[in-house]
């Protein structure tokens, strides 16, 4: 995920940043952080590759973010908005450049931590990660990479999408409660899938897309039936 801070004030910059690096911490998000001193900049850079957020200053100067905006639309009619101000005088201009919300001065760490749970929920899946403990020392896991877990004999046996192993040594119980996410399904008290890498579900197993077939249990067949259904109307919507 790619994060820009547009702010003519370093003071500003510094402190916004700070505090969305706690929020990345919490979520376990992996971002970029680029920060921008102007609009003109900042467009400059968009114009090469584009961001999944922005946190734009209203006043900067002589130029009005809100026309940085306007700008910023005009290339990407997708990136999530986060309007900086000390009023919501321009709360129109916002709906107009379809901005996600206004983080008025002096905001708090708890307003950023309400943003970013709702922030989260539109953000590109691929960015989740959780960190676990292993012999060789700790391992980032981004979601999308995780096929399925097993747990057996006292570990957990993560397989990856490149074909590698993960083990970790931790209760099952507490290994799936971090995978807070709707693509990740318990198939049985030591089996997890991710159904982002799955092909199909015939009753008794999630056929991976890589040929591999991860068992249900008969109780929760149903269950299983019904997330997949759920997960895939959802990636269709």
């Amino acid at each position: 995920m790619r994060i820009a801070i547009v702010d003519d004030m370093t003071a500003e910059q510094e402190h916004l940043k700070s505090r969305l690096d706690i929020q990345l911490a919490r979520l376990s998000l992996e971002a970029g952080i680029f920060v921008f001193t102007s609009g003109a900049d900042f467009l400059s850079a968009a114009k090469k590759e584009r961001f999944d957020l922005v946190f734009l200053d209203i006043y900067m100067g002589n130029e009005n973010g809100v026309d940085t905006a306007q700008a910023l639309r005009r290339l990407d009619k997708d990136c999530l908005l986060v309007f900086i101000t000390a009023s919501t005088d321009h709360a129109l201009d916002g709906f107009r450049v379809r901005a996600f919300h206004y983080l008025v001065k002096p905001y708090t760490d708890a307003d950023l931590t309400l943003l970013f749970d709702e922030i989260v929920k539109r953000l590109p899946s691929q960015d989740r990660y959780i960190e676990v403990n292993t012999a060789g020392g700790t391992v980032r896991l981004r979601f999308q990479e995780i096929l399925y877990a097993e747990h057996y004999q006292h570990q957990i046996h993560v397989y990856r999408t490149d074909g590698q192993a993960v083990v970790t040594r931790q209760t099952f119980r507490e290994f799936g409660s971090r995978l807070t996410d709707k693509r990740f399904f318990l198939c049985s008290r030591g089996v997890l899938v991710n159904l982002e890498h799955a092909e199909d579900f015939d009753g008794t197993d999630f056929i991976l897309k890589n040929g591999k077939r991860v068992p249900v249990s008969r109780d929760l067949a149903k269950s299983a039936r019904l997330a997949f259904g759920d997960y895939l109307f959802g990636r269709r919507a």
